[in-house]
């Protein structure tokens, strides 16, 4: 019995061992697993939560408050501002800080911003305890009514942008967001350089919620942003656009261009856009308009495409100014293989006329014979060498480069089609760049429109350098075009253009509008693209009118007349030009038999465009005595007849044979004079007849 009684004690005593241990082992467990978690946890708080945890806990007491660097200014050339900064308020509410004044605010937003309560209540629900409530505010007429001593309240400086001149020279200028971060035109392609480097500062916070400096903590002052001086002539920029607003109403076109350049410098004058967008609110005209146009749309050019047909020819001496070709009475019949023929037509017919008189009437019939004299490899690399086809490389985003297929992609009717302007898109920047190699003696200029940037400190950080692309054409080359082009003003399509006393050089052109790939019909691009005074030219123009329907569609009837009226404006209230004068005074008279007295200049070379008739003692004002013209050269008649405030109509070209009215008529203002002119020789090339 004992024996079984020891036994008994000692499996017992050998079980309550046993669960000891277990209770050991599961309290060690335990410990080892709150140990696991402590660790996990501390872990979790001292690493991989740390950057957030310290966060949280700088956001109890520091505050960082950035330093918005001052945007910069945009000028013109002479240091007119165009976009600047005005200061504006916005509110930010420490919810904490506002603590039970939080519903007295919101009735004070609410009255004052006329928003519903439940706007700003919805905005103070969010998590975070600091809560913008209004941004932008005008400094006095709102400010004034919300203290800003309102418990919890902060108050924060913001720059706004500017623009001083409303929609002066809108889509070159572009906008800025809410933010002042550009958005479109030269405020975002100049954005990092305008905007500056933001800085901050780190305040103190108290345990009523107030802040305050400190000395310890850092402070990093804002890098203000650099100012810009454009190449835009703001009184140049306002005739352009007034002008341009004028002549597209008055034609009743859907938008229009206008664009002005220095031509030996590549500086833009002056970029006009109708319809016209204002910066403070782009969304006030239609998406379309708010495009820079001047590079952003591709168009076929027409006509004025015709300066490289005939400059390819000329340059490697194909053809002459004289040379004679048939341009088939206006109906050109041309086989193209397997028995299919077109017809290249003109707008008005001729017979024979010479390569200077076709490029005058514009005979797309002529400049389609003489790109078959230049061929199409001479005909690509002269567009190419004009600029087309490549993206001319001036500082603004967007730039379209064109279209300019090369030679093994053409056609048979590629060649004849773009020598008179189709199958080739150009942007109106690049057509203004082309002109003014003509007008610069022969040079492709990169066009520039920023002058220099200038920082924070007054230095100089960039400034305008003219950049010499390359040597297109020769200087007998550019004679020849200068004088093609000025008789395109003075007999030609142009003569609208005609300003007395200044000589002004050009091309029309009037063009089928593609859309979406075909012509729609009734719908063109109207355009005249010129330089003067052609003896020193200071300005090259393009106009551009985009479906003209108010009576006219060609170039030189709408466009035309929007060029002159800019011209006539720069010259007499500008002093761009210098001395020069609509009106010339150089005149001498002469006594003829009889009663037949009438007013010419002294033969000057510097008059020999620019001569008026003046009414002679004991005639009318409104009258006046019809010169003797024969055998002077068309241009020279033209101009004097112009002067004298007589209409000069044009029949043949060359020198005048026979004029009517007679010489020594006395005739009234405004009466025509026809003039019959033939040409000094007649040389008649073989291969000019196709």
């Amino acid at each position: 019995m004992v024996y079984n009684e020891s036994v008994q004690e000692q499996l017992s005593f050998e079980k309550n061992e046993r669960n000891k241990k277990r209770r050991l082992v599961v309290l060690f467990i335990f410990f080892i697993a709150l140990f696991i978690g402590v660790v996990v946890r501390l872990t979790t708080l001292q690493v991989l939560d740390a950057e957030k945890l310290r966060a949280e806990a700088k956001d109890q007491y520091e505050k960082k408050i950035t330093l918005q660097a001052k945007r910069g200014s945009i000028l013109d050339r002479n240091g007119e501002v165009l976009a600047s900064n005005t200061t504006l308020y916005s509110y930010e509410v420490d919810k904490k800080g506002a603590g039970d004044s939080l519903p007295r605010l919101i009735e004070i937003f609410s009255k004052t911003f006329g928003k519903p309560k439940s706007f700003f209540e919805s905005k103070l629900k969010r998590k975070q305890n600091y809560i913008p409530l209004v941004r932008q505010v005008d400094a006095e007429t709102l400010r004034n009514k919300i203290p800003e001593s309102f418990k919890g309240l902060t108050v924060y400086k913001e720059p706004k942008r500017l623009y001083h001149h409303k929609t002066a020279a809108g889509q070159l200028l572009g906008s800025t967001d809410i933010d002042n971060k550009g958005i479109m035109g030269l405020e975002l392609s100049l954005n990092e350089q305008l905007r500056g480097e933001k800085g901050y500062v780190t305040l103190l916070k108290d345990g009523l919620g107030g802040a305050r400096p400190e000395i310890e903590y850092p402070r990093v002052n804002p890098t203000n942003g650099s100012t810009f001086f454009l190449t835009i002539d703001l009184a140049l920029q306002f005739i352009a656009e007034e002008e341009l607003r004028i002549g597209a109403e008055k034609n009743k076109a859907e938008s229009g261009l206008a664009l002005m350049m220095d031509p030996k410098t590549g500086e833009l004058l002056a970029v006009a856009q109708y319809p016209s967008m204002d910066p403070m609110n782009p969304s006030s005209c239609n998406q379309k308009d708010q495009k820079l146009k001047m590079i952003t749309d591709r168009v076929e050019p027409g006509s004025v495409y015709k300066i490289v047909t005939v400059a390819s020819a000329l340059e490697d001496k194909l053809v002459t100014p004289e040379q004679l070709f048939d341009a088939e009475d206006g109906t050109w019949v041309v086989p193209i293989g397997k028995g299919r023929i077109r017809k290249i037509v003109d707008d008005h017919p001729h017979k024979i006329i010479s390569v200077q008189r076709a490029m005058e009437v514009s005979s797309n019939i002529v400049m389609a014979k003489i790109s078959n004299v230049v061929g199409a490899e001479r005909f690509f690399k002269m567009s190419r060498a004009f600029g087309f086809g490549s993206p001319t490389g001036i500082e603004l985003p967007g730039e379209n480069r064109g279209v300019l297929k090369k030679p093994s992609s053409w056609s048979r009717t590629t060649l004849n089609t773009m020598a008179f302007g189709y199958e080739v898109g150009v942007t109106p920047l690049q057509l203004l760049c082309a002109y003014s190699v003509i007008a610069n003696g022969g040079y492709l200029v990169r066009p520039h429109i920023i002058k220099k940037e200038v920082d924070a400190n007054g230095n100089i950080l960039h400034e305008l350098q003219t950049e010499i692309i390359r040597k297109v054409l020769s200087s007998s080359t550019v004679d020849i075009m200068k004088e093609m082009f000025e008789g395109v003003v003075d007999t030609g399509t142009a003569t609208s253009v005609r300003i007395p006393g200044v000589r002004i050089a050009g091309k029309t052109g009037t063009a089928k509008r593609n859309i979406n790939g075909r012509y729609e019909p009734g719908k063109y691009t109207a355009t005249f693209v010129g330089f003067y005074p052609v003896e020193d030219p200071k300005i090259v123009c393009l106009v551009m009118l985009d479906n003209p329907k108010g009576g006219s569609y060609y170039g030189g009837m709408t466009s035309g007349p929007v060029f002159r009226a800019i011209a006539e404006r720069i010259i007499t209230t500008t002093d761009r030009l210098g001395n020069v004068s609509i009106e010339q005074p150089v005149m001498v008279q002469q006594q003829l038999p009889e009663q037949q007295q009438y007013s010419q200049p002294i033969p000057e070379t510097r008059v020999e465009d620019s001569m008026m008739i003046q009414p002679m003692q004991g005639y009318s004002p409104e009258e006046r005595v019809v010169p003797n013209l024969l055998g002077q050269s068309v241009r020279k008649a033209v101009g004097i007849l112009s002067s004298g405030r007589l209409d000069p109509v044009v029949e043949g070209f060359g020198v005048v044979i026979s004029q009517e009215p007679t010489a020594g008529k006395v005739v009234s203002l405004g009466t025509k004079v026809i003039l019959k002119c033939e040409p000094k020789s007649v040389t008649l090339q073989p291969h000019g007849l196709n």
